[in-house]
């Protein structure tokens, strides 16, 4: 019997009823993506839908996207190409855009694709299952249908009763808070995930102490811009992480993505008091080492006050690691300023940086700025940047070789299914040989490293 259906009447058997249909989710971006992606899983279970072993498989099939950069938008109408065959092998099939991309092109995506049926963005969310019924039971003006406006009644955040599928893993994460207040000059999440909501620390504790009620041992909260939480009580991230931290069952506790502008005196010393259960790693973007870069990114604090932030964290703990996001080329970049920047990273000494050749967003105040370059010489600079960060990083990694570490483990390596892999309190990746299983926690000898991991 196919694995497919022994799964699908299995669950039949269970629940006493035919199955909705079979889904397949793929997505790209962030964590908060990721985690989007969790909450339609759990919702189309609770539907009555079973996962499909691929898209071929599949009844309905949704694409959760990101625009953060161009080329992540142009893969996603490059990729609905791929779905013509499947769209003329089983006209049944359901298709839906889900995600960033759907927030900012709406109803043009169906000016790109005939293949799509409904488009949703990440602040509608919660009415997929809704357009899913009306599509499949026939209802013709279903299709076509965009949704990108919250709702105002019971459904506005998918929170409650979501199976997620970090579960199992010894991992969850969890969403605090919606959207972003600020407006950087490049960036287009204030569009396409709104003004910042932040969700009731009641209702955040009480998902925290039901999943670890499950075995995940390890949280880590969620939000385009995290530590800028502030429930309708005036509850802070500061109060939440000692709150969490006392939750039986919770090792591990980490949150992302922070904002520099945000990173209070008052929140740095409730990690500390919480510490060791707040990880030893953050991640803060930067985005440029240049004060009038930044200025023109309109990022809220100048080079000096962002290492500061990075002082006042490491007076507190000091095994903190850091991690960061770059961009190189913004528009008036100059070779000087570019190179301000190579010189944080050295400063700092990240073990880990995300970098990216600048890439123009629609309906962004960086469309007005002068001074853009041409592409070669953009990813010229970033690959310097990133030669340079990668020759920072195998020598940091080596420090690790000898030391005996706690790993939380994840599953099987995708580049080596003999072996296991799993992070480190510090977010270091480890490869390693040995008995285990998912969601358990190891001690491992490293025996052995990369820029990119640690081997033990």
């Amino acid at each position: 019997m196919h694995k497919l259906q022994e799964r699908s009447l299995l669950r039949e058997k269970a629940d006493g009823r035919k199955a909705t249909g079979r889904y397949h989710i793929e997505t790209w971006g962030c964590q908060m993506n990721v985690h989007d992606s969790e909450k339609l899983s759990g919702a189309l279970e609770r539907d009555g839908y079973v996962r499909a072993d691929g898209r071929e498989d599949a009844d309905v099939i949704l694409l959760n996207t990101c625009s953060i950069r161009e080329k992540a938008a142009e893969k996603m109408f490059s990729e609905l190409g791929r779905f013509v065959p499947y769209k003329r092998r089983n006209p049944e099939l359901v298709i839906g855009v889900c995600g960033c991309v759907a927030q900012q092109e709406g109803e043009r995506i169906f000016r790109r694709s005939d293949v799509v049926d409904f488009v949703v963005g990440p602040r509608a969310t919660a009415t997929v299952t809704r357009t899913l019924e009306r599509i499949r039971n026939g209802d013709v003006q279903a299709r076509g249908t965009v949704d990108t406006e919250y709702r105002n009644d019971s459904i506005r955040f998918p929170y409650d009763e979501i199976r997620r599928e970090g579960v199992g893993t010894g991992k969850a994460f969890v969403t605090v808070i919606e959207g972003c207040n600020h407006r950087c000059t490049y960036c287009v999440v204030p569009n396409t995930r709104g003004r910042e909501i932040c969700r009731p620390m009641t209702s955040i504790l009480g998902e925290v102490g039901s999943l670890a009620s499950q075995g995940v041992m390890e949280m880590e909260f969620l939000g385009q811009t995290v530590n800028a939480y502030r429930d309708e009580d005036g509850n802070t991230l500061a109060d939440l992480l000692p709150a969490a931290a006392e939750i039986e069952g919770v090792r591990r506790l980490r949150f992302t993505t922070s904002h520099p502008a945000q990173m209070t005196d008052r929140l740095m010393d409730a990690m500390a008091s919480a510490s060791p259960t707040v990880c030893p790693y953050l991640h803060l973007p930067v985005q440029a080492g240049s004060s009038e870069v930044l200025k023109r990114m309109r990022r809220g604090y100048d080079r000096e006050g962002y290492l500061r932030k990075i002082e006042g964290l490491r007076r507190r703990m000091p095994d903190m690691l850091f991690g960061t996001d770059v961009i190189v080329g913004f528009p008036g970049e100059s070779e000087e300023q570019f190179e301000e920047t190579l010189s944080l990273l050295n400063e700092v000494a990240y073990d880990t940086v995300y970098s990216f050749a600048y890439s123009e967003r629609p309906a962004t105040k960086a469309l007005e700025l002068d001074g853009g370059m041409p592409q070669a010489e953009k990813h010229e600079r970033l690959r310097r940047l990133q030669e340079q960060q990668k020759t920072l990083q195998e020598r940091r990694n080596r420090q690790w070789v000898g030391r005996d570490v706690e790993v939380l483990v994840e599953g099987r390596s995708k580049r080596n299914p003999e072996r296991w892999t799993g992070r480190t309190p510090e977010n270091r990746v480890v490869n390693f040989d040995g008995e285990a299983f998912p969601g358990q926690l190891k001690n491992v000898k490293l025996l052995d490293s990369s820029a990119f991991c640690l081997i033990g």
